[in-house]
């Protein structure tokens, strides 16, 4: 830099103007590094993927600079890569050379992987790395599980493709391979919420053409062992035998319910019902209520948003956040048909509703389950004791039709041999279900 009188004396000598004698000085300056700069840190507020290009992150630099061929590194899990190209949209993306405190662009990483990269996570550079990260990052966990099966298992294919293109755009949807033994090949998939699975559904039916059958949902359990270890449960297949099993937390929730004043008495009963405690009720106008009530997200899973719409003919709604684990004494329910259990209708309930939902189920199932030739008995049992049973009769042949008349013995005898025909298939018969009953089943519980 130099003196601005010394600018002008040499602009007359020289006949240029100021701007010019200034621009050329800037000109001869060194330009700034982007390492001179200390700690730099960008958050990642969103991401995108490119089949070129790899995944983009968008980011906002906080501090220090951000250049083009710099090495980079992921806070959260140390990760390291070099910026490929590094810009600003304007609107589209324009590329620069560098990203200066206050920018807001994108950075090209040449991570393929969408998964790898963390909204909220922070970048440094590798050569001046950043010792804390910026407040605020918290990785996202799904909350809720559920399993997707195509209805024809031709598109088992076609479901992996379609899944693996929504990961890469919501990085808080996680999926993994799973079979079953009535459903066929399928995914395990997690969601932040009811919501997120909902809109995770939908999207596979209308844009990628998918009709899909979902299990029954369930949320993450956390299974403390007599050992003392603990493991975290979203399956019910996964539940360790009761005999291990010291106690059983599950999420709760906190829930902002609004609805009319004249519906707070079945509201509360509802509550209830679903295990939940009311905390506090507020006024907010002559004609409407705010309830504060916890649950268990478990409870909400299903069937808790139709009936309050019911109760509320329309008017009410409901926020929820979530809260803590609580122990609870839950049990895995299992289905038996023909004393063999079926993996796709075990859940994970409270022992004080294991009942009203096993009888509920076998008498479902009796309705739908084709009759065979002997009895069926459908039973739900909790740890080996049996708390519902219903029983399909057995389809019934007219062994005696072609006689026509002589002594009555002849009847008895064919009577006889099919009784023994039966007793004898009941010991070695097998009931296959068909795909059409596991359908309707989950449908009519989801």
């Amino acid at each position: 830099a130099i003196p601005a009188d010394e600018a002008i004396h040499a602009s007359g000598k020289s006949g240029l103007g100021v701007e010019e004698i200034l621009e050329a000085i800037v000109n001869q300056l060194p330009e700034p590094r982007w390492n001179d700069y200390p700690e730099p840190r960008a958050l990642i507020f969103d991401s995108q993927y490119d089949s070129y290009k790899g995944v983009i992150c968008y980011v906002r630099i906080f501090s220090g600079i951000i250049a083009r061929n710099a090495g980079i590194q992921l806070m959260s899990d140390g990760r390291k890569t070099e910026v490929k190209e590094i810009g600003r949209f304007n609107p589209q993306p324009e590329p620069m050379e560098d990203l200066r405190e206050g920018g807001v662009g994108y950075v090209v990483t040449g991570i393929r992987d969408v998964a790898d990269v963390k909204i909220g996570d922070t970048i440094t550079t590798v050569d001046s790395p950043a010792t804390d990260m910026l407040p605020g990052y918290k990785e996202v966990r799904p909350m809720v599980f559920s399993g997707l099966y195509p209805l024809d298992t031709s598109d088992y294919e076609k479901l992996k493709k379609s899944v693996g293109k929504l990961r890469l755009n919501d990085a808080a949807f996680t999926f993994q391979s799973e079979t079953s033994a009535a459903l066929g090949f399928g995914f395990r998939c997690g969601f932040l919420g009811l919501l997120h699975m909902e809109i995770i559904q939908e999207r596979l039916r209308r844009e990628y053409d998918l009709d899909l059958i979902s299990t029954y949902p369930s949320v993450v359990y956390k299974v403390t062992l007599t050992d003392g270890t603990a493991k975290e449960v979203d399956n019910p297949l996964e539940l360790p035998e009761v005999t291990l099993i010291d106690h059983i937390d599950e999420p709760t929730i906190i829930a902002q319910i609004h609805a009319p004043n004249d519906s707070i008495g079945d509201m509360l009963a509802l509550i209830t019902e679903k295990r939940g405690i009311c905390n506090h009720t507020e006024t907010i106008d002559e004609t409407r209520v705010m309830l504060t009530c916890s649950l268990p997200l478990n409870e909400i899973l299903v069937d808790f948003n139709d009936r309050l719409k019911s109760i509320t003919h329309g008017y009410g709604s409901m926020d929820y956040e979530f809260a803590e684990y609580q122990t609870s004494d839950l049990v895995r329910m299992e289905i038996l048909v023909n004393s063999e259990p079926v993996d796709a209708f075990s859940t994970i309930v409270h022992r004080e509703k294991a009942e009203t939902r096993g009888r509920a189920l076998c008498e479902k199932l009796k309705e739908i389950l084709p009759r065979q030739l002997f009895k069926i008995a459908l039973q739900a049992a909790v740890g080996g004791q049996i708390i519902a049973r219903e029983t399909i009769g057995a389809l019934r042949k007219d062994v005696t039709a072609k006689c026509y008349g002589g002594d009555i013995t002849r009847k008895k005898k064919l009577l006889e041999k099919q009784k023994k025909g039966k007793k004898r298939m009941k010991q070695i018969g097998n009931v296959n279900i068909p795909q059409e009953a596991f359908v309707q089943i989950l449908k009519s519980t989801n």
